[in-house]
């Protein structure tokens, strides 16, 4: 399944990942263990203060680590998140775009370290930590 996918979600216009049809999400590049996601600015990602709501911003943090851990498993190995901690470190404003990379900083036999920043422009928005359970 993750060769397959990989495959398609890399794709424009793909259809393999509902949550970032959704959002809109672009994947600039998936590699063993490292993952660039891009988050094209769009008003309805904002808050009610007109900034790009964290959730949003901690979904994107979320699926740029899971693909950078999918990018390194074997054939047959799928992932989930086991736990999330992101640090927001200033406000994302309206028509900005979000690149974030992520990178497997330990991979081991069960679980997995991942780590991911985001900018936006020149700046680092956000930065997370998460670790991910490997499911045979």
């Amino acid at each position: 399944m993750p060769e397959a996918y990989l495959e398609a979600v890399r794709k424009e216009g793909q259809t393999v990942n509902n949550l970032f049809t959704f959002l809109g999400v672009e994947v600039v590049s998936i590699e063993p263990d490292r993952a660039v996601l891009k988050l094209p600015f769009k008003p309805e990602l904002t808050q009610g203060a007109g900034m790009v709501a964290g959730g949003v911003l901690t979904s994107l943090l979320d699926e740029a680590m899971a693909h950078a851990v999918l990018g390194g498993n074997a054939p047959g190995e799928r992932t989930t998140t086991i736990d999330l901690s992101v640090s927001f470190l200033r406000a994302v404003r309206p028509g900005s775009d979000l690149i974030c990379e992520a990178n497997v900083v330990k991979r081991g036999s069960r679980v997995l370290f991942v780590e991911a920043s985001a900018s936006s422009g020149d700046r680092e928005v956000a930065r997370a930590t998460a670790s991910f359970l490997l499911l045979a």
